[in-house]
């Protein structure tokens, strides 16, 4: 184990507390002090029981700890992270990178304009390119807003729907973000780089009011967009409109593996049916 995990520190023979209890403790106050940071791994289960000299069934009742009071997520075949469930969107990518650790890889996404999905998957996607990591397959997709159609936000401030000089700004950032990451899936499948490779993207006429990422069905990062007055450069004149501003939206984070008292894995289960609801009835291709 490297230098830099000294935060762990050695079990006290004099304390009183059990071995796991000690061990909950010292990851607990890595985690609280930033030593392990939102979205890190944490050393995996054997280089644990070979500090600490304990069994690996003592570092499991430890972890568990650690997931009943919501510090951790464990995945399977991946280890154990920091749970990021307040983490702003840059927290997202630790995450998406130990889902294509994973033999086969789905992304749902819904939401307004998929940017910072985009800038997020693009990074991890450069890492299958370079052969540092290697899903056999990989589905995602991404439903959003039409810009084409009638649209309540973003808009002129003191207006009532978009008018099409915004509509046009929209769609510019959706085009940029969606065909970026379908060009970039693509271009891994044609390369062989990965078995099997698919981007699909739909579309539908709500407004949406917050975005919702779903990792291969067992990880979920949900936030709201809030809408905020500023001031943009339309047809060369400065503009303020009301904007869905994404960015720098909060994402909570719930998963399929917290502790059997949370309601996480039951919202995870209500998050894929709705965004399957969505994906089979009222949303439609998107031409590209």
């Amino acid at each position: 184990m490297s230098a830099d995990s000294e935060y762990l520190g050695d079990l006290d023979p004099d304390d009183p507390r059990t071995p796991s209890q000690q061990i909950a403790n010292k990851l607990r106050a890595a985690i609280l002090t930033s030593k392990l940071k939102p979205g890190e791994k944490l050393p995996s289960q054997p280089d644990l029981a070979t500090r600490y000299g304990v069994a690996r069934e003592t570092i499991k009742v430890a972890l568990r700890t650690l997931q009943a009071e919501r510090l951790i997520v464990s995945r399977q075949g991946s280890g154990s992270f920091v749970r990021a469930q307040t983490e702003r969107p840059i927290g997202l990518r630790p995450h998406i990178e130990a889902a294509f650790e994973r033999p086969h890889v789905s992304i749902d996404f819904a939401g307004f304009s998929g940017e910072t999905l985009h800038n997020t998957l693009i990074e991890v996607l450069d890492k299958v390119r370079a052969g540092r990591l290697r899903p056999e397959s990989l589905k995602i997709r991404i439903m959003m807003c039409d810009t084409a159609a009638p649209m309540a936000l973003p808009r002129r401030v003191g207006t009532e729907t978009a008018e099409e000089a915004i509509k046009e700004r929209a769609e510019r950032i959706t085009r940029r973000a969606v065909d970026g990451i379908a060009d970039a899936v693509h271009e891994l499948a044609d390369m062989g780089l990965i078995k099997s490779a698919t981007a699909e993207v739909r579309v539908h006429e709500l407004t949406p009011s917050f975005k919702l990422y779903i990792l291969n069905s067992e990880e979920i990062f949900y936030g709201f967009y809030p809408v905020k007055s500023h001031t943009i450069r339309l047809n060369g004149d400065q503009e303020k409109i009301f904007d869905l501003l994404g960015k720098d939206s909060t994402l909570f984070h719930f998963s399929v593996s917290d502790d059997e008292t949370s309601n996480a894995p039951q919202f995870v289960k209500e998050a894929q049916e709705w965004f399957d609801s969505l994906w089979e009835t009222i949303s439609r291709e998107y031409a590209p």
